[in-house]
């Protein structure tokens, strides 16, 4: 169990709401964003790129140290406590200088505990607030292990950020939710605040609704999505990025789950975790039966028999002795596994019989 303090006092007994552009590009650009968010009260940080980590050193990083005295004055003139991300110990030297106290460690850099311990020692011993978003792999004991750091260094006022992860399979949005890892994650410790980061998740504006209201149905504590208000000059995340009046019309939208509903809210947690794992069974299945139908092409080619005896036998074995050390009903294991081998069966018989 970790030793949890609130970031900030969530405004209205709402969810904490995080918004702004994902790089500082201008003042102008910035203090535009931060006057139309500050006009409604949901807002509880003003999150902004400084240093920006990019895949190309083509690409726009951020302003750097200038950008800091701007989000400074954001703070002063809008009464909005900023938030940055970190990626070296330099970064929070610099912001602490401008009494930027609220940050952020990125998924590039959370994968990595070389880095996170670094910020760790930066940290030590200031009452700053940290959110570790997941790491780009789908890896939870390295999520875990980056609070464990901070932790160790003093640092309470801590939350996760969920913002999805890089795979090779096939999705619809730019990072995988793989919303099994954080619902492990709050199994594990539902004592830190979990925060979804729709933005980098869905990579396009049009998924971000359905994405936050999902985490808020999983009883994630808050949200963190990028506002611009002309997404479409951004220097960075174009497609991502709301204005802020679509931001305002996204959070009249959302349906956002009292205490009440706790009980009901843990069910479906548990129901989509489920569900989650069952779409990974279909994945698997796909790929097996994938591989299947290249045997059976090979068969076909060799003029090999369709049965060979001892290779069921050899895979029921195989099975039945995983089914033990899992912990699984072997009677069931052994029903799944006849069922799938009778697939099998058909799906080879089909393809030798095929005269092409």
């Amino acid at each position: 169990m970790f030793d949890i303090q609130s970031i900030v006092s969530s405004r209205n007994d709402r969810s904490l709401f995080i918004a702004g552009p994902c790089s500082a590009e201008s003042r102008e650009q910035v203090f535009a964003t931060a006057e139309q968010l500050s006009k409604e009260a949901e807002i509880s940080l003003f999150r902004c790129g400084v240093w920006k980590p990019r895949s190309s050193p083509h690409s726009f990083e951020g302003c750097g140290t200038q950008a800091l005295q701007w989000l400074q004055e954001v703070q002063c003139n809008f009464e909005l406590p900023v938030c940055i991300e970190i990626a070296v110990p330099q970064h929070v030297e610099a912001a602490l200088k401008y009494d930027i106290r609220h940050f952020w460690i990125g998924a590039r850099t959370t994968v990595n505990p070389f880095m996170v311990q670094a910020l760790a020692d930066a940290v030590k011993g200031t009452n700053v607030s940290i959110l570790v978003k997941n790491p780009i792999s789908p890896d939870l004991n390295l999520w875990i292990g980056a609070f464990e750091r901070l932790a160790k260094a003093g640092i309470h006022k801590i939350a996760a950020v969920h913002r999805g992860f890089s795979t090779y399979e096939h999705s619809i949005y730019r990072n995988n939710p793989l919303w099994n890892i954080p619902i492990e994650f709050k199994r594990l410790h539902p004592e830190i605040p979990m925060i979804c980061d729709p933005s980098h998740m869905a990579g396009k504006k049009e998924y971000i609704f359905e994405i936050a209201q999902k985490s808020l149905y999983l009883d994630f504590e808050g949200l963190m999505i990028e506002v611009h208000p002309s997404p479409e000059k951004a220097l960075s995340d174009k497609k991502q990025q709301l204005t802020p009046v679509e931001w305002h019309q996204l959070i009249d939208r959302l349906s956002v789950p009292n205490q009440a509903e706790t009980q009901d809210i843990q069910l479906k947690s548990s129901r989509n975790l489920i569900d989650e794992l069952d779409k990974q069974l279909c994945a698997l299945l796909a790929k097996r039966l994938e591989t299947v139908e290249k045997i059976a092409y090979y068969k076909k080619e060799k003029n090999m028999s369709l049965l060979q005896i001892n290779r069921w036998q050899e895979v029921m074995n195989h099975v039945l002795q995983q089914s033990e050390h899992w912990h699984i009903n072997k009677n069931f294991m052994k029903k799944l596994m006849e069922v799938l081998h009778e697939e099998t069966i058909r799906i080879q018989e089909e393809i030798i019989n095929d005269k092409k």
